[in-house]
């Protein structure tokens, strides 16, 4: 069986299409046509059943994807045992973050990585979505909840919280609620529950049952923006708050806390760079666990 085979029928079953495996393999698309005929032709059996949408994977398919991924990690672990332990550490790392982890925390810091191994190249992604690591949107990705589905590697890496706040001005100008009962009174600031990536991120009943955020913003860091900006209070993560002398805790209700999980696909663990990475992300979280809770 051929490896090239292998890696291309990957890359379709990740992507979903062949014009989309083409782009991220960097070869023409009629290049992945033929080398998935060859090996549907080699297997005797269709591994894709061709849509308007794309190429989904066949029962076959299904069931080669798992021999196929046992494949690539026996690959990954031998270029890695191949080039040793020495301490160059190279490639290209993807991060997948929620936006306000990747924007407040990680992007400050990932520049000492990459001056660390001027031949690492770290790429954030800092974006309120899920990102799917089998199918390798991202190497590494920091995720609210532990995965339980999929050959994964997760390890927790914090807990955080969130409050209310509200900015100086605002409170100036409309007072601050005492009880959980007096939000009702305020305008307030929240997020778009139906594009909330984790159900542990749709937390606003926890503050108040009758929460009604009239300003709705899909992005941590825009929420923190717009309370910044007196459109109101707003639950906002604690370690981007205290980064704003502006931004004031709101104590009619008690912080909530949540957690942050490092993720990689058991598939690349052998691979230096990604460790090399994960190790950094881990250690920059433990210096600065104070400002989380």
């Amino acid at each position: 069986m051929n490896w090239d085979d292998v890696r291309i029928f990957l890359a379709v079953a990740r992507a979903g299409q062949i014009l989309g495996a083409a782009r991220r393999l960097g070869i023409n698309h009629a290049t992945v046509s033929r080398r998935i005929a060859a090996l549907e032709t080699s297997l005797k059996t269709r591994l894709f059943r061709r849509t308007t949408s794309g190429s989904e994977l066949t029962e076959a398919g299904e069931r080669f994807l798992g021999v196929a991924e046992r494949i690539e990690a026996d690959m990954i672990a031998a270029r890695a045992e191949i080039a040793g332990d020495g301490d160059e550490i190279s490639g290209t790392v993807r991060i997948g973050a929620p936006d306000g982890f990747g924007v407040a925390f990680l992007a400050p810091r990932l520049g000492a990585l990459t001056a660390r191994h001027p031949d690492l190249a770290v790429q954030l992604v800092p974006v309120p979505r899920s990102f799917s690591l089998s199918r390798r949107e991202a190497d590494i990705a920091i995720t609210v909840e532990r995965p339980t589905e999929g050959r994964l590697v997760a390890a927790k890496l914090v807990d955080y919280t969130l409050g209310l706040y509200a900015s100086r001005e605002y409170a100036e100008q409309n007072g601050l609620p005492a009880t959980p009962r007096d939000l009702t009174a305020h305008r307030l600031v929240g997020y778009v529950a139906d594009l909330a990536i984790s159900a542990s991120l749709d937390y606003a009943a926890e503050f108040a049952p009758a929460w009604n955020a009239r300003f709705q913003i899909s992005s941590a860091l825009g929420q923190t923006e717009a309370v910044r900006a007196g459109a109101g209070i707003g639950i906002l993560h604690t370690f981007i708050a205290r980064s704003h002398p502006d931004l004031i805790p709101v104590k009619a209700v008690p912080p909530i806390r949540r957690a942050y999980w490092i993720v990689y696909h058991e598939t690349v663990r052998p691979l230096q760079r990604v460790q090399a990475v994960t190790s950094f992300i881990g250690a920059e979280v433990e210096k600065a666990k104070a400002l989380f809770v």
